[in-house]
């Protein structure tokens, strides 16, 4: 058994391997889940190449049908498995809970007609502005301003919509609704939004800028989550002294429990591995976890049904892995995996309800190879089980097998 003294978690936001056992309970545009497969249909259908996760042992991830253009490893330099989810949903939350160590047994409550009357006047008595009825749905956050952007510069009313998520978000042009404004309407809705039956799992501020035709969103979005509703593994980590680095949404997520480190949010996938690399580069950072979610594979390509843009933006973070590896250390561990799929050939625009992969390095492996099946937690278990920390409410350990 090995350990380390530094572990890097990286979240590729939504990419998951494949249908999970129990998909069929799942679905999308009424489609149930079980033949999504986010890595497999890529692969399939766009071609995928990716050197460097193959080399890890991507394609020894054991699979009914092999990853169409990503060769398994003779040697893979690593070792991989894939991991099942527990919890009741298939949200962005419910994943990065379960990876540190929670079981949600209740899934949060999700507005696929659009937000009740009641929720959208007492945003409006609050904040004084009408809301946009016609965008009261489901929407891509791209399409939701492209189609209201201009009505809202006219009027000054607000864009509340929803997605598949359990998410209530409000797009709010900056020189016509400025940020504090913004931040302090999200801050009341998610006040009001902390009970059955408007239990959500984030409110999200979406700015943007520019002209009809032309608008963009910014990098100033700001989540309002609920915290974790038990201690996660973070939270054993941090009153144990160790510190904890988020990168991109992962203190949105948690609410910054457990984080003892906000490095910021990401403008893209790219910005976020640079930050990664500045904190991993840190003199002070000797000790401790750094966990990343980049989620232009979710937000950019899944849920838009961009097969060649999914893609694209995996063979993207495929060819800076070699970055991440240089920076490493010879005692750090490198923990690849995934939060829920997104399969972008499928129905609907949902996420997916999937195994999720995992890819574990360390330049410090005697051997390498492919890991037991497990459970989203046992990422967490394997963590606490480093740093000599409890566990949190589920998962089991796979430290002993990095050797």
């Amino acid at each position: 058994m090995s350990t380390f003294n530094r572990i890097h978690l990286v979240v590729l936001d939504s990419v998951g391997i494949g249908a999970a056992p129990d998909s069929d309970k799942f679905f999308n545009a009424g489609v149930p889940d079980t033949t999504s497969d986010t890595l497999g249909h890529i692969s399939e259908v766009a071609g995928l190449n990716v050197p460097n996760m193959a080399k890890i042992g991507l394609g020894n991830i054991p699979r009914e049908t092999p990853l169409k253009t990503v060769p398994a490893e003779s040697q893979p330099s690593g070792y991989v498995t894939k991991l099942q989810e527990v919890s009741l949903g298939k949200d962005t939350m419910t994943g990065h809970w379960e990876i540190m160590g929670l079981n949600i047994t209740e899934p949060f409550d999700t507005f696929f007609d659009g937000f009740p009357e009641e929720i959208l006047t007492q945003i409006e008595e609050f904040s004084g502005r009408k809301i946009i009825r016609e965008a009261n749905k489901p929407y891509s956050g791209t399409q939701v301003i492209a189609d209201f952007g201009g009505r809202q510069m006219k009027t000054g009313e607000l864009i509340v919509y929803t997605s598949a998520d359990p998410v209530l978000q409000i797009a709010a042009h900056e020189d016509v609704i400025p940020l504090d404004e913004l931040y302090k309407i999200c801050e009341f809705a998610r006040s009001i939004t902390l009970e059955r039956p408007s239990l959500l799992g984030r409110i999200i501020a979406r700015p943007y800028v520019g002209e009809p035709g032309n608008f963009t969103r910014t990098a100033n979005r700001h989540d309002y989550a609920l915290s974790p509703f038990a201690p996660t593994v973070l939270n054993k980590l941090a009153d144990a002294g160790v510190p904890t680095y988020g990168v991109g949404k992962i203190n949105d997520i948690f609410n910054g429990s457990g984080i003892t480190n906000d490095m910021g949010h990401n403008k893209s996938n790219n910005h976020g591995v640079d930050t990664l690399l500045k904190t991993m580069q840190l003199p002070e950072f000797t000790k401790g976890l750094s966990f990343t979610n980049l989620v232009d594979f979710d937000a950019m390509y899944g849920h838009r049904r961009d097969t060649e843009g999914y893609r694209d933006c995996l063979e993207e973070f495929d060819s800076r892995l070699p970055e991440i590896i240089a920076n490493m250390k010879e005692d750090d561990l490198l923990l690849v995996t995934a939060d829920h799929g997104n399969d972008p050939t499928y129905a609907g625009t949902d996420h997916t309800r999937e195994f999720i992969p995992l890819l574990a390095y360390s330049p410090s492996f005697k051997e390498t190879g492919v890991l037991p099946q497990g459970h989203f937690a046992d990422i967490s278990a394997t963590i606490a089980e480093n740093f000599g920390v409890a566990t949190a409410m589920v998962g089991e350990s796979f430290l002993d097998k990095l050797v």
